[in-house]
């Protein structure tokens, strides 16, 4: 990770990842930006996760064979993508995904600097923990946030998240008073779950390996098992449920074993719980489960709320009448347990580093000493000003990189794996001076900024509009942005390239138009681009020139296995994503007007019914588009079938020919005289010639590649195909 290396002028530091290499470092990188339901906070310890880290950590060290061992389910994946995209994109893919810097940790404690104006109850100046990284300045939503009782040390407090995580798995058993419960696996997580448990009236035997932690649950009031010393778990169960059976398991240990989990059920009484909170091999005996009629239940880390989108992201609380117990509550429930003695985690902090010893910490984890609770601390106020932490933007490299005196100087709105790995290297190699490169986290600016050589990273996305020296903005966030960026680009006069689509609503779209036509109108529009790619790939031009010469009207059939994205992923988010019409079927729609030549004068749809019980409709569309010339062209846009299946497929029905495009790879003709194919040898979806050509017509002055009457006609049809659905259902 050379790219986080030598920055010089970076003052926030933060410790990352890398799952290529297996290097972890600590690196200088720019203070975040904090949303508006997100607070900013000033790190004084965080504590590291042996369990979750040391499994990253692990994971980044090993070859590429073991790698994909340890993942076969994503090997599955790789093949598919072999299968359609071809082996050397696949490979790029996989190792651009591997090079992304990872952010370690998730156990954070701190003091706000600032809230975003949607966030109530928490002030500046206040002690809070959070899942925040390891990083000198974190930004964090909210609801992942709760205050410290000021009766709780930062040590202490380091140990919430972590606590949470053992609260959750006990709220799953629901213990009573006096029940008999077995915690498998006494690492942090397993000894909290015993002093929680202790504090519920419960009678606990702690089972493992390690004879210090064993002597440690016994302090905090539990029997134990030591298996190094080959004491039987199942006699002692036996033994200590005074035959009758334990009332219930939970299992806190990391093995892929299946042991613990036939273990737990051979312990259990008749109708007892098993909850697993750790990781193991899960091949269950149905015998074991069956005759006694057990429970068995995975916990989901902090608690309800956590990886929902909507409670995590957008601050929307469950209301506590029906949900009484959030990842947030159960935060300040172990902070309430620690203010009261009845959690003592001052005894499970085995080492301390400062933050710039961490290092130190992960060299210890790598080989299985890091022993329980590991404390990083961070500098006070007194030693590190706040003004130290608060640089947004951050110099990269010594001078300005080469570049031509007319080459159009780029500002990157936007550092997620696609501006990473495919639009930056476009601009780059299409003649682009890389000026500043802005990111809301600050860590994906760096990597790809110093990666692909830009002068600068922000997370200030307003000095990129405001610098003087940059003309030219590349928009690549969620979607939701685009409508802002675009106007924020035409106001400052700014050309602007964004990533599809130009915007989400038809009241975004005619305010984009309006202020262009304004600026128009007083000589001084910007060029306006959307990255639809496809007219600009090799095998498309062909297809074009080929067409050429062809008078009658031409039939199209756009067929797109899309692949399924989750209902909570962001991009089938209405507000956000806009849907996965306007979010990707605008790039066919652009394509078969570009082929066609012709400007679209009608459109119809048809969805699956929202009546099927599949949670997710609208990406599972055919829609056809009627061109001013007689053309028409279908796509079939579709979510539902297999990754194997090759993603897009084209085909052209004109004048007694056929042409046939297989996902970007092999043209095939028929009937055409003189031209048979064109294959490729791995796939080009024109995304290099789309960037290129914009430059280009910055650098010499000529028409923008598409003129912006016709991307507002493909995002107006687009966004009114999306709508067809909402009226008709």
């Amino acid at each position: 990770m050379e790219c986080f290396k030598n920055i010089g002028n970076l003052t926030l530091k933060q410790v990352l990842q890398n799952l290529k290499s297996g290097e972890t470092i600590l690196a200088d990188v720019p203070v975040p930006l904090a949303g508006q339901g997100d607070l900013l906070i000033r790190t004084a310890r965080t504590l590291v996760s042996a369990g979750t880290e040391r499994m990253l950590v692990d994971f980044g060290k090993a070859n590429l064979l073991d790698k994909a061992r340890q993942q076969p389910d994503k090997v599955r994946m790789v093949l598919d993508k072999v299968k359609t995209d071809g082996l050397m994109p696949t490979l790029k893919t996989v190792q651009n995904k591997l090079d992304q810097p990872l952010p370690l940790g998730y156990c954070n404690v701190g003091t706000v600097l600032d809230v975003g104006k949607n966030v109530k109850g928490i002030s500046t100046g206040e002690r809070v923990v959070s899942n925040g990284k390891h990083a000198e300045v974190v930004s964090v939503p909210t609801n992942l946030c709760a205050k410290i009782p000021d009766s709780v040390s930062d040590d202490e407090a380091a140990f919430t998240v972590i606590g949470a995580i053992a609260l959750q798995g006990i709220r799953l058993v629901a213990p009573t008073l006096g029940e008999t419960v077995v915690v498998i696996g006494l690492g942090l997580i397993g000894l909290i779950t015993v002093q929680l448990l202790r504090a519920n009236g419960c009678r606990v035997l702690g089972i493992d390996m390690d004879p210090e932690k064993t002597a440690l649950a016994r302090e905090f009031g539990a029997e134990t098992v030591d298996l190094s010393k080959g004491e039987d778990p199942l006699q002692a169960a036996e033994v200590f449920s005074r035959g009758r059976g334990v009332d219930a398991v939970i299992i806190t240990t990391s093995t892929k074993s299946n042991e613990p989990v036939s273990q737990g059920a051979k312990m259990c009484r008749k109708r007892g719980r098993i909850v697993l909170v750790g990781v193991t091999g899960l091949e269950l005996s149905r015998a074991d489960f069956f005759e006694k009629e057990l429970t068995f239940q995975v916990s989901c880390s902090y608690g309800p709320g956590r990886y929902d989108p909507n409670y995590e992201e957008k601050g929307q609380d469950y209301p506590v009448g029906f949900v009484r117990w959030t990842e947030q509550r159960n935060f300040e429930a172990v902070l309430d347990m620690m203010a009261s003695g009845a959690l003592d985690v001052k005894p499970l902090i085995s080492h301390r580093f400062s933050l710039d010893e961490a290092l130190k910490g992960y060299e210890l984890l790598a080989e299985g000493k890091a022993g329980l609770g590991m404390l990083l601390e961070y500098p006070s106020p007194d030693e590190k000003p706040d003004r130290e932490l608060l640089n947004r933007t951050v110099k990269l490299v010594e001078s300005a990189a080469d570049a031509t005196p007319a080459a159009p100087v780029v500002g990157f709105v936007g550092a997620g794996n696609y501006a990473g790995s495919v639009l930056i290297p476009a601009f780059k190699s299409g003649g682009g001076r890389l000026r500043s490169v802005a990111s809301s986290g600050g860590v994906s600016g760096v990597h790809f900024g110093k990666k692909h050589g830009f002068e600068e990273s922000t997370t200030d996305t307003n000095a990129l509009f405001g610098s003087e020296e940059i003309n030219t903005v590349v928009v690549a966030t969620r979607h939701d942005s685009h409508y802002g960026f675009t106007q924020k680009a035409i106001d400052h006069g700014k050309h602007l390239f964004v990533e599809k689509p130009l915007c989400l609503t038809m009241g975004e779209l005619e305010d984009i138009e309006s202020a262009y036509r304004a600026k128009n109108g007083q000589g001084s529009a910007p060029k306006i681009m959307v990255g639809f790619n496809r007219r600009f790939a090799p095998q498309v031009k062909k297809m074009k020139e080929l067409l050429s010469g062809v008078s009658e009207p031409k039939s199209f059939i756009m067929t797109v296995n899309a692949g399924a994205i989750p209902a909570d992923h962001w991009t089938q988010d209405a507000e956000i994503g806009g849907g996965r019409i306007i979010g990707e079927a605008c790039h066919f729609v652009d394509l078969l007007r570009y082929l066609a030549g012709a400007s679209i004068v009608g459109h119809s749809a048809t969805f699956m019914d929202s009546n099927s019980g599949v949670a997710i409709t609208s990406d599972k569309a055919s829609f056809t588009l009627s061109f001013a010339d007689g053309s028409f062209g279908t796509v079939h846009y579709l979510a539902n079938g297999h990754k194997s299946f090759p993603k897009e497929r084209l085909e052209v029905f004109a004048g007694g020919k056929v042409l046939q495009l297989d996902n970007f790879r092999k043209l095939t003709g028929y009937g055409w005289k003189g031209f048979r194919k064109l294959n490729l040898r791995s796939q080009d979806k024109g995304q290099n010639a789309c960037a290129k050509e914009f430059l280009d017509a910055i650098s010499n002055g000529s028409p923008s590649p598409i003129s912006f009457e016709e991307l507002v006609e493909v995002s107006r049809v687009t966004i009114e195909i999306a709508e067809s659905q909402k009226a008709g259902s």
